[in-house]
């Protein structure tokens, strides 16, 4: 089943320093915002050819960039399949991750579903959407949170990004980009819609906490 990975496509040139980064840490970035949108469209296309369309399917985006990667995807679902109806959901992990005792102040967010769905995602083809697919352990936990949702028809996963490294024997069904990484480097996803400015996927120096997703 898969977790918060994805898979990467074309590259784009070396960027300057990321901000906030450590000075002498080049920072590289590996997708720019043409590379997403033609991520984006084949993935959704890939997710109408696999279900052999799109009906009972449920786009779920895993807070914070998982949500507007989601949309996005329902609209591009919505131009392939006119019976696509658009909808898409959030669903949050907080209470479900396994590092609470060690990160207990993290804020707890909220689970939406589409108005249409009463509340329940039985026999649905329910879709995880995250930016980046790491350790898998946010798809675990992303996995036990649909749980109390309902008994879905299947669970596939689409990430943008899948950088490998995987803890857990989770893997995407949907990658925008497969990118080879170190443990050390860190991998930012940045979109218009969450943090303004142009969409891009960055590579910089170490990761602060070595923490995983």
């Amino acid at each position: 089943m898969p977790e918060s990975s994805a898979t990467p496509s074309a590259q784009s040139a070396e960027s300057g320093p990321e901000p906030g980064s450590d000075p002498g840490t080049a920072a590289r970035t590996v997708l720019g915002e043409a590379d997403i949108a033609r991520a984006l469209t084949r993935i959704a296309h890939e997710i109408v050819e696999r279900n052999k369309g799109a009906a009972d399917l449920l786009l779920l985006g895993i807070p914070t960039r998982g949500v507007q990667l989601a949309h996005r995807l329902a609209e591009r679902l919505t131009q392939i399949e006119p019976s696509f109806n658009g909808e898409y959901g959030t669903l949050d992990v907080t209470m479900y991750r396994d590092d609470l005792r060690r990160q207990p102040t993290r804020a707890v967010g909220q689970t939406v579903l589409p108005g249409s769905l009463d509340g329940t995602i039985d026999d649905k083809v329910v879709v995880l959407v995250d930016d980046v697919l790491f350790s898998g352990r946010t798809i675990r936990a992303a996995l036990d949170a649909l749980n109390d949702l309902g008994r879905p028809r299947v669970v596939q996963l689409a990430a943008l990004v899948d950088r490998g490294h995987r803890e857990l024997p989770i893997r995407a069904d949907y990658v925008g980009k497969n990118l080879p990484t170190s443990r050390s480097e860190r991998v930012k996803v940045r979109l218009s819609d969450a943090d303004g400015g142009a969409d891009s996927v960055v590579i910089s120096g170490v990761t602060p906490d070595g923490g995983a997703r």
